[in-house]
């Protein structure tokens, strides 16, 4: 995987600041029991600031390289020619969006977001655009705002579907089941799709082969792609178009 020049940002950001702030309150907690003496309480106290502290750590980990060396696979498991036009869903700070604009030295990668920046830190456009420029790749990136229940894009405009740790952020299950359909819609038939997600990920299958998805599968990613532990791990869906898809 080539170096990054980009500057990504955490995901979650909210959830690292509230996990280190329990994790050092309960280092504080701890070492306060030992001096005192207290029975018991500093060996509880203790186990959890190691769970928290590991769950953090992970979590780190995840979002500022595991993800990037997963996605780097993924991508290379798709064997673009280089002529593609690949859209990001949620492409937020441009990390897969970036990386798959490597890949295309004659084709385009677009990438749309609504700018959360409680799902990424910093998460904005401009930052976008200022990785893609940084990473040498802005002369094949597009970005837009938009939203993925309804893509700014036309039918059958796309050769490859992406999107990382997006579609769950939308809580109601009938607009992810548009989003997902939407991801359809705007493929080509015969293009592919690869979405990583988690927590409500099963759903996802079933709802792409409705939309006419063919040949879906989906598997979990591995430790790298933990955002805490095994319990919030990604697994990546993917499948192609039908002729009749969308």
């Amino acid at each position: 995987m080539s170096r990054r020049l980009g500057a990504y940002g955490v995901d979650a950001p909210d959830v690292v600041l509230t996990f280190a702030g329990i994790g050092a309150v309960l280092v504080v907690v701890t070492i306060a029991a030992f001096v005192l003496g207290v029975p018991v309480l500093p060996w509880l106290t203790l186990a959890g600031a190691v769970f928290v502290v590991a769950t953090l750590a992970s979590l780190l980990y995840t979002t500022l390289a595991g993800k990037f060396a997963v996605w780097s696979e993924i991508l290379d498991q798709l064997g673009l020619r280089g002529d593609e036009k690949v859209l990001d869903v949620g492409c937020g700070r441009g990390a897969v969006l970036n990386s798959a604009a490597r890949r295309l030295r004659g084709g385009r990668a677009f990438g749309v977001d609504l700018w959360s920046k409680s799902d990424q830190s910093g998460n904005s456009p401009a930052v976008t655009a200022a990785n893609s420029q940084a990473e040498g790749v802005a002369d094949r990136v597009r970005v837009v705002t938009g939203n993925a229940i309804s893509l700014p894009f036309r039918d059958g405009a796309f050769d490859v579907v992406v999107s990382s740790m997006a579609l769950h952020n939308i809580e109601d299950k009938s607009r992810r089941d548009a989003a997902l359909m939407e991801a359809v819609r705007v493929l080509r038939p015969g293009g592919r799709l690869a979405i990583v997600d988690f927590m409500v990920v099963k759903e996802y299958p079933a709802v792409l082969g409705d939309a006419g998805a063919v040949a879906v599968s989906a598997r979990p990613l591995g430790w790298r792609f933990w955002y805490g532990g095994p319990w919030l791990g990604a697994s990546l869906v993917s499948g192609v178009k039908g002729a009749h898809g969308a």
